[in-house]
Order: C-alpha cells, then structure tokens, then sequence
C-alpha cells in the first residue's frame, strides 16, 4: 500500500513536472507575443496555473516523504484505519471503501477520508461490526462485511 501510494505520487508529480517545465512555458511565451500583458487573459491564466501546479507539486512531495516515515506499527492489523478497504452493507446494498488521507479522498470512487464522518466511525472496528454513523444528511447504518488493511495488502 505505502509502495503503491508512492508510485501514483511520484507518477503525478512526474505529469505536473512536464507540464510545468514544457507545456506552461510555451503557454506562457504564446501569450507574450500576443502584446500587452496587462490585459492578457491567455497570460493570467497560464501563471495562475503554473502556480497552481508548483503548489500541487510542492504538496505532492511533502506527502511522499510523510508516507514514506508512516510507521505501519501503529495501524491496527485486525481493525480498520489507514489505507483499510472495506466491503460495508447499507439498507442492503453493498459498497466498498478505502480509508485514506483527506486530500485524496473522492467518495465517488469509494476513497473516503480518514477524517470524514464515515471514516472515523469506521476506524477502529472490524467485519461483522455494525455501525451507526451521524452524517450531515441523517443517520446511516453499515455492518462491515468484509477487511482488508494496509497490512494484509502489504504481504501481498
């Protein structure tokens, strides 16, 4: 997991690296010979995005090196946390979660943050657990069918 989550960091800082180095310096040379760069939209926005992407860069790397330091000692092996999937039943429909860090959380594609309503309820317990969790839109029930954590996807 640690080793799988550093390669999608380090393969997207890579993709930001190109677009920084080559394709917004040309963006940005284009909208320089178009004149006055007062009133240059093409140029606003191409140094809006270059600092955008130095930003997504720059956080992109403090992660790696935050993931690279984890200690994977103090993430519970039976229960789940960080970088846990979970196969949960809700009213009779099965989905299936992964816990991770805030920034790369997308609940349509099942990543939940660790520090989300969902994800803090589901920290700390196991499969067959029932939980109820207070969410902004009401109060929802899971039962934890199935668990895999970080641990059992390291040994793999």
């Amino acid at each position: 997991m640690k080793a799988r989550l550093i390669k999608r960091f380090e393969d997207e800082i890579v993709a930001f690296e190109r677009e920084l180095n080559h394709d917004l310096p040309k963006e940005i040379q284009r909208a320089r010979e178009l004149g006055d760069l007062r009133e240059n939209a093409e140029y606003h926005a191409a140094k809006e995005r270059q600092t955008l992407v130095q930003a997504r860069v720059s956080m992109l790397r403090q992660r790696v090196s935050e993931i690279q330091l984890m200690s994977l000692d103090r993430i519970p092996k039976d229960k789940a946390g960080f970088g846990s999937k979970l196969t949960v039943v809700e009213n009779g429909k099965t989905f299936i979660y992964e816990l991770v860090m805030p920034e790369d959380a997308n609940p349509d594609k099942g990543l939940i943050s660790v520090a989300s309503p969902l994800g803090r309820a589901f920290s700390g317990h196991g499969a067959g657990d029932e939980i109820e969790v207070v969410t902004p839109a009401g109060t929802r029930e899971f039962e934890i069918s199935k668990l895999i954590t970080i641990h059992d996807e390291e040994a793999e």
